[in-house]
């Protein structure tokens, strides 16, 4: 296949650079770029030095749909919802790593997004990419809305206690922390070295975008509609997620009952790995991979659970969990290009 990228020179582009380069049935991709188009991609990375042919393309909506067979949208929230409507009338397949066809109600994206929604015809016709719950729906989809990163470790941890009726959903409290790569590659006073290095820092308390991301999903799986406590903190790494997740248990729920579920989640889904009971995982061990590890503690004493869960923020949580949907919709095995192991140290 020919794969195009659009927004190639942001974090989420080039982990998709590296993915696709690797799998077996992509045989060519071309990178586009808005702010960088005529440059070569390894005069702005060098890294990328031999491993990418051509010159970052304008996008041309007239164009893009004669050039590539597939295409992946890394460009910044706000923007998909004009850039490719145009190119889905066309008949085109994409999957788009921001934030615009996410929420299904648009009085909700003006509200979190501070943006006029995409065209409800689009959103409606966009089906959330979390392989774990909505594979046949992914499998027939001409646009997937890749989840976030903070959604898809809170969704892994929760979703299967959630539809099991475990927890009480009215008590999810979700303190989450990233990397700095999740701000983007675009420099910002909170991601600048003397800001960051040596500190950890709360931001958008009870205002982060994702809150009715997570809430739409946990609605969905459950009779109760609930909200959420979610806050997230940027730690001084370069990448890595880790959601510790708070819940009180409903009552005559047993340690037996929660693992049991757990335990069925992950034989089922082969990026989810579970941490041997009462041990939890750290970030260091899912980096550069597209696991989701998970960790969980039953305290009797308060009848309260504690989750961890943690993924690299641009694999699991962008790029990787896009080429896992790419394959459910190409009717590849859905771990192809993504068997490499976690890098470690």
């Amino acid at each position: 296949m020919k794969v195009g990228i659009v927004g190639a020179t942001g974090f989420g582009g080039l982990e998709l650079i590296r993915l696709l380069k690797q799998h077996p049935e992509v045989k060519e991709f071309i990178l586009y770029s808005s702010s960088k188009k005529g440059e070569h991609i390894d005069s702005v990375y060098p890294h990328l030095n031999g491993l990418a042919e051509g010159t970052l393309q304008a996008i041309d909506h007239e164009r893009m749909p004669e050039q590539v067979d597939f295409l992946f949208s890394s460009a910044p929230t706000g923007v998909s919802a004009s850039l490719l409507p145009p190119l889905l009338e066309q008949g085109m397949r994409i999957i788009d790593l921001a934030g615009d066809y996410r929420l299904k109600k648009q009085e909700e994206y003006r509200q979190w997004y501070k943006k006029e929604p995409p065209e409800q015809k689009w959103v409606e016709k966009a089906v959330y990419g979390m392989p774990e719950y909505n594979r046949e729906n992914i499998e027939t989809s001409q646009l997937i809305a890749n989840p976030g990163c903070y959604p898809t470790a809170a969704l892994n941890g929760l979703l299967p206690l959630v539809t099991n009726s475990l927890i009480e959903t009215k008590s999810i409290i979700i303190d989450a922390k990233s990397g700095i790569s999740g701000a983007g590659a675009v420099p910002s006073s909170a991601a600048h070295f003397p800001v960051a290095n040596d500190n950890l820092q709360i931001y958008k308390v009870n205002q982060h975008q994702h809150i009715p991301e997570i809430e739409q999903m946990l609605h969905h799986y459950s009779e109760a509609n609930d909200p959420i406590t979610f806050n997230t903190h940027l730690v001084p790494m370069t990448r890595g997620i880790m959601n510790t997740m708070y819940a009180t248990v409903e009552e005559g729920i047993t340690e037996r009952e929660i693992k049991e579920a757990f335990f069925e989640y992950a034989e089922q889904h082969p990026f989810i790995r579970l941490s041997p009971q009462r041990t939890f995982p750290c970030t260091k061990q899912v980096l550069g991979s597209n696991y989701c590890d998970i960790g969980w503690s039953f305290d009797t004493r308060t009848n309260r659970l504690t989750t961890v869960a943690v993924i690299d923020n641009l694999m699991k949580g962008a790029a990787g969990q896009a080429v896992h949907n790419f394959n459910l919709m190409n009717g590849f095995p859905e771990n192809t290009g993504l068997q490499a192991s976690p890098l470690f140290p």
